[in-house]
């Protein structure tokens, strides 16, 4: 009879982080607690990296800012209570977003606890409504499962944020369970009848549109859509999280739906009997309402619709996004005969509205210069991250994107304090790439401490603080519904001395001429830059609310 080879006895950890590393894990953002030493001791002796962040919700918003980039779950970790109620944010915006995340989190001991109830709170439980899945390891040999089916969840079509909490005491046992080695997930593709639906209702339109939206964006569904619109020569507009799946300088491209109604793009979507809607789904703000008026709409998407008031798709094509996409065009087999007449007449009204005062000289500086100089400095590939402010609205109507992921926004759960490190998070993964945080000082401010991390890891990054001593965006939404402006400003720091405390270089915009040079100087010199621009968000009324509000659409 022969006997079996023996089993590897480790520390529960250790065979926690073996796991990481089978998966792919190259970083773990973190503020480790007493609760995480063991875990900490064993990832200081494998190959993945921590990168120590000065808050947890910097760490989150690294992590899903990875997932989002790579498609790979991004890991972060903190200790219990108060470590673990910081991640809620990123949670969130991981959920929302569609960001693949593993957050893992300590615990105190399960088994034996001479401290009560100090710190401890149902984290697994308070967790759970805004994660895919959330566990506590009751024992280390159920590690390699919980590990491996933690980073399906969070990776598969919806993605989204996971939690995992590791008790120290279990973190410390010895188990003697191996590694699951993950292996390759392939979607399937919608079927012939559904696709032979939707061809024909695309034949029977006489102004479709096609609509792209963050779904495109998580995957390589680039070239597919690409194709797919040159081939059938149908217009596209995109979602604020959909730009850059088709490079916007596009003939066919009509704009980005930066409000839900009543801008001048809205005027080509109202006229549209049909919409091929590529990625969408209801998490993110609608770029349009849905009525009972005979327009038509069809899903394209991993998964299912999720109906809501305003979105109740005719048919939907559900299945792996670029081949439904290539399959579909393949039923076409060539351009669809539509009067795009009125679409080109609306490219050419939104082209000039969202072009003018580009070149404006005023002092503070206007956001429709402020996003034309911005265009003017980075290229093609490069990067910009935006945290959330009245800015977010002019960047997704006037900035065109070339390439997927350059315009990293979120639209989902709309939080600030992300912007800075979902950029310091681009800057880490495209090192040759010009990468800009475009940050409120509102938002700014909320994880500005992570300046220092940004210097602490040597990135070459540029964050531009838009100044204007108020939440603005507030301040906008307040006077729009007619109310008195009050109780929203507020001091800043001396933002140059500032930057240059954490090690960064701080400069401040004097005059708007200096605003491109500035910044081209900041990229060229690399390292961390804080650019200070007192912006003038007087044109938030003038464009955003009244002229909308006289906008008439082209006959």
């Amino acid at each position: 009879m022969n006997s079996s080879s023996p089993q590897m006895v480790r520390k529960a950890s250790d065979l926690f982080v073996s796991a990481l590393e089978a998966e792919g894990v190259e970083h773990i953002f973190a503020v480790p607690g007493e609760e995480n030493l063991d875990l900490l001791e064993s990832i200081r002796t494998s190959s993945v990296k921590l990168v120590l962040t000065r808050h947890e919700q910097g760490a989150g918003f690294m992590a899903a800012t990875y997932g989002r980039l790579t498609g790979k779950p991004g890991v972060c970790m903190a200790t219990l209570g108060p470590g673990a109620t910081n991640l809620t944010t990123p949670a969130a915006y991981a959920h929302l977003g569609g960001m693949p995340l593993i957050m893992i989190t300590g615990q105190k001991p399960i088994k034996k606890s001479k401290q009560g109830q100090f710190q401890i709170i149902d984290v697994v439980g308070l967790f759970d409504p805004i994660c895919k899945m959330s566990k506590q390891i009751v024992h280390g040999n159920t590690i390699p499962a919980l590990v491996r089916e933690a980073f399906r969840v969070a990776g598969e079509e919806r993605p989204g944020a996971v939690l995992l909490e590791l008790p120290e005491d279990i973190a410390a046992e010895d188990t003697d369970e191996h590694i699951l080695v993950p292996h390759a997930r392939h979607y399937a593709v919608a079927d012939d009848a559904v696709l032979d639906e939707a061809a024909a209702m695309i034949r029977a339109a006489k102004m479709p549109l096609v609509l792209l939206g963050a779904g495109a964006n998580r995957k390589t569904a680039r070239e597919a859509l690409s194709d797919f619109v040159d081939l059938t020569r149908i217009p596209f507009f995109n979602t604020q999280m959909g730009k850059g799946v088709i490079d916007e300088r596009s003939d066919l491209f009509l704009g980005t739906a930066a409000l839900s109604d009543g801008d001048y793009l809205h005027c080509a979507i109202d006229r549209a009997d049909l919409i091929i809607n590529v990625g969408h789904d209801v998490v993110e703000k609608p770029p349009f309402f849905m009525e009972e008026d005979g327009k038509k709409v069809i899903h394209v998407n991993y998964k299912s619709a999720q109906v809501d008031q305003v979105y109740f798709p005719q048919v939907e094509v559900v299945g792996d996004l670029a081949r439904s996409i290539r399959r579909l065009g393949e039923k076409l087999a060539g351009p669809v005969a539509f009067d795009d007449a009125y679409f080109c007449k609306v490219q050419g009204e939104i082209e000039a509205h969202i072009t003018e005062l580009a070149d404006d000289g005023r002092y503070p500086v206007i956001p429709q210069r402020v996003v034309a100089d911005t265009r003017k400095v980075m290229g093609d590939h490069d990067i910009i991250a935006l945290d959330n402010g009245i800015y977010k609205i002019w960047y997704a109507r006037n900035y065109k994107a070339y390439q997927p992921n350059t315009v990293l926004l979120d639209n989902a759960l709309a939080t600030m304090g992300a912007g800075l490190p979902s950029a310091m998070m681009a800057a880490m993964l495209y090192p040759d790439r010009r990468v800009m945080a475009i940050v409120g000082d509102g938002g700014f401010m909320m994880n500005s401490q992570e300046l220092e991390t940004a210097v602490r890891l040597g990135l070459n990054l540029v964050v531009l603080v838009l100044d204007d001593s108020s939440y603005g965006m507030i301040r906008w939404k307040q006077a729009h519904v007619g109310f008195d402006d009050y109780g929203l400003e507020f001091n800043n720091p001396d933002f140059v001395k500032y930057a240059e405390s954490y090690g960064a270089s701080g400069h401040r915009i004097e005059r708007t001429e200096d605003l491109v040079p500035t910044l081209e100087a900041a990229f060229t010199s690399g390292g961390v830059h804080l650019v200070d621009v007192p912006v003038d968000y007087s044109e938030n009324k003038r464009v955003l609310i009244d002229e909308l509000a006289e906008k008439v659409c082209l006959i």
